[in-house]
Formats: structure tokens, C-alpha cells, sequence
């Protein structure tokens, strides 16, 4: 889909190395449930462990992973009609287990920016992972959601859901996690749901997720450090999306950008490594009269009339959001005022805002990449939760 440019090759970034420099192979298989874009899968494989197959309904989604986790198995299917079974087999691993499940299940009915509907149908899909679990019987499982999952409305499919896995597992949480407190430049908070079978015997409680908690939170400017906020608004194909950025020597810029093995487009790495060419700096036409409204909007502020907040340097990035998809009405997503250009922020800026690596690949239309990017559970706070995991159940990965 991309072809490299010619010309002089720089020395690699220091801040980067070798894909294969950060762990050894993986032996330790899983399965991601609502895998999305993948920064649930990202952080697992980071952590240590083989993302064997990815399953997700969106043919966007589900194409933008296999761009990233090239190794991976991936279906379009609803796991609400998989059966335990159906994961190994999908995933061609034979006679191997899988020995973890992760996933995101579907948040919108759950989340204190939508209409929160107890019979909103994809609600249901919390219920069926745990439905996975009960069947699969991996060595541990990790579910994550909105803190909305937590009001009382929603006891009872909690409660019929964990029972499902609660005489086979010693669960963890619910418990709360934001992803500024482990190193992302966003106050997006996130529900955590954990399980370890009991026949591991091995303790694990909230206090060993909290260890990881950083007392020195990254902001904007940090984040978004070495990224020229220079941006066309007639840059609107994904071949002109492509452009260089500067090396930052910022610790943010060495911890999201670190590579793993088996993961990343070999293209996309390539041109990151010799060039520090990065996709996504789409553009956006404004008119002059929202450019203007945008240019009155102090940082920190809001647009009254498109209720865009202008980010500030200093400060966090709101919950970035997904908006709805074209079954319900293809509701674009709150996007931020960059902190001084009068323009909403690029797919690039929103992925490193969220932790992503300037690497990983969204697809290359804005529309999907925001719902990617909004969608998605922050790769630095997933890799934190997992690590815990991968240090109590296999050591000897450490």
C-alpha cells in the first residue's frame, strides 16, 4: 500500500533500536477479544506475551491490525456466536494453549458521554467474554472498560458475568486505572476486571497494578515534542500524510517508541528508522469562521459552539473519544484545538497523546483513525497491567 522514498538514509535514532532488541521470542499465547486497532495487543506483546489471534467486527479495525501485528491470526467474527473452541482453531496454534484472553468489550453503552441504555445491544458483549473465559479456561484473563461499567444499573450483568468465572479464578478489581499515571499524556481512566486461575496459586491483588503508578505525569508539550505543528490542510491522502519528524530526547519519546518482535508494518518501521518518516498528519479544512472562533479559545478553554477543548502545554488531553459509526449515525468523535495552531489535532498527534508509537499504523482515513485511536485502551497502561501478570505467571520471561 506504501512505497518507500528514495534518497539519503540518516543513522537510525538513537531513541529506536532493533525490532528484535526488546524481548526474546514470545512463548506465551493469548487471544484479544475486541482487539481494535490494537493497544491492548501492543502492550501484551511488550510485556512478553504472543498475541496469537485478534477478533473484532470492523473490517477497518481488523485491517489496521493485521498492518501492525503482521504474525497474528485475525477473523471478523461476533464472540457472542464463538464458542471457547473456536479460539485455538482460529489461531492455528494446534496443540498449544492459549493461556490468557484480553479484551475491551464494547463501552458505549456503559459511558457517561453516550445515553447509557441498560438494553443497549452491545452490552451483552461484556457478558460473552467472560462466557469465553468460563469455556476456554486460560491462566488468567483481563477485561477492561469505562468507569460507567461500575454504576448500578449494570449489577446485574457484572454480577452474572463474574459468576460465570468465580469458582475457577481468583479475581482482582473491579479497580480503577488512569493512563497519565503510567507515563500517557491523557486523564482517560479505565476499568479493569482480573483474573488468575486457581490453580496457578499465586497471589496477586490491586495494590501490585498500582505499584507501577508515576508520581511525574507526562504533558502535551512532552507528548507531542519533535512533531511540527506545521499541518496543511490540504494534506488529505494517506500519501501525503507522510512526514518527517525530529528526534526527541525526551524519555517520552524512547518509552512509546520502542519496538518488540513481530510487531509493526517492516515499511512503516523502515521509514521511521532511516528517515523518521511517520504517517498520519492528516489535515483538516476549516472554514474562516471556525478558524477564527478557534483563535479565541484560550488553552484549556472550550469552543462553545463545537465544544472542542483547546489543549494547554502544560496540562493533560481529555478522554479522546471514538464517536458513532455509521449504524448509528456517524457522529464525529470531539476532537481537541491544538495548543496554538487554530486547527483540530491530526490522527498523529492523537496517537502519541494516547501512547502510541510514531510507527504504528492507523488506516488512512481520518474518520477511522480517530475511532481507532478513541477506541482503543491506552498501549503504556495495558503494558503495565500485563507486565504484573507476565512477572507473577512466567518469571522466567523476566
Amino acid at each position: 500500500m506504501r512505497h518507500s522514498q528514495s534518497g539519503h538514509r540518516n543513522p537510525k535514532p538513537k531513541a529506536s533500536s532493533s525490532p528484535r532488541s526488546q524481548h526474546k521470542s514470545p512463548t506465551r499465547k493469548i487471544a484479544d477479544l475486541f482487539s481494535g486497532v490494537g493497544g491492548f495487543s501492543l502492550g501484551a506483546a511488550r510485556a512478553g506475551f504472543d498475541v496469537a489471534v485478534a477478533i473484532d467486527t470492523d473490517r477497518h479495525a481488523v485491517g489496521s491490525h493485521k498492518e501492525n501485528f503482521p504474525k497474528t491470526k485475525h477473523a471478523r467474527r461476533d464472540i457472542a456466536k464463538l464458542a471457547g473452541h473456536d479460539l485455538p482453531r482460529i489461531a492455528n496454534i494446534g496443540e498449544e494453549k492459549l493461556v490468557g484472553l484480553i479484551g475491551g468489550p464494547p463501552c458505549q453503552g456503559f459511558s457517561t458521554m453516550g445515553r447509557r441504555r441498560k438494553n443497549d445491544k452491545r452490552n451483552p458483549l461484556f457478558f460473552h467474554f467472560f462466557r469465553l473465559v468460563s469455556e476456554l479456561k486460560p491462566l488468567f484473563f483481563v477485561a477492561e472498560n469505562v468507569p460507567g461499567i461500575l454504576d448500578s444499573k449494570f449489577h446485574s450483568l457484572r454480577s452474572k458475568a463474574l459468576k460465570l468465572v468465580s469458582s475457577d479464578y481468583n479475581i482482582v478489581g473491579p479497580f480503577t486505572l488512569a493512563a497519565s499515571d503510567f507515563g500517557a499524556a491523557t486523564n482517560r481512566s479505565r476499568v479493569f476486571f482480573v483474573g488468575v486461575s486457581k490453580r496457578c496459586q499465586i497471589s496477586l491483588s490491586v495494590s501490585d497494578f498500582e505499584n507501577g503508578i508515576s508520581s511525574s505525569n507526562i504533558c502535551v508539550r512532552r507528548a507531542l515534542a519533535g512533531l511540527s505543528p506545521q499541518v496543511k490542510p490540504n494534506w488529505q491522502s494517506e500519501k501525503s500524510s507522510w512526514r518527517r519528524v525530529k528526534e526527541s530526547k525526551g524519555k517520552y519519546f524512547t518509552t512509546i517508541n520502542r519496538f518488540c518482535e513481530s510487531v509493526g508494518d517492516p515499511e512503516a518501521i523502515e521509514r521511521f528508522l532511516e528517515k523518521l518518516e511517520v504517517s498520519g498528519f492528516l489535515g483538516t479544512r476549516h472554514r474562516e469562521d471556525v478558524i477564527k472562533r478557534f483563535a479565541a479559545v484560550p488553552a484549556g478553554k472550550m469552543d462553545k459552539t463545537s465544544k472542542f477543548p483547546r489543549l494547554s502545554w502544560n496540562g493533560l488531553c481529555p478522554t479522546l473519544r471514538a464517536g458513532t459509526d455509521s449504524s448509528r449515525g456517524s457522529y464525529q468523535a470531539v476532537r481537541p484545538i491544538h495548543p496554538e495552531r487554530n486547527r483540530v489535532i491530526t490522527p498523529r498527534e492523537a496517537a502519541r497523546l494516547q501512547g502510541f508509537p510514531d510507527w504504528f499504523q492507523f488506516s488512512p482515513t481520518k474518520w477511522h483513525s480517530f475511532r481507532q485511536i478513541g477506541n482503543s485502551i491506552s498501549p503504556l497502561i495495558a503494558e503495565a497491567v500485563l507486565d504484573v501478570i507476565r512477572c507473577k505467571l512466567f518469571p522466567e520471561l523476566t
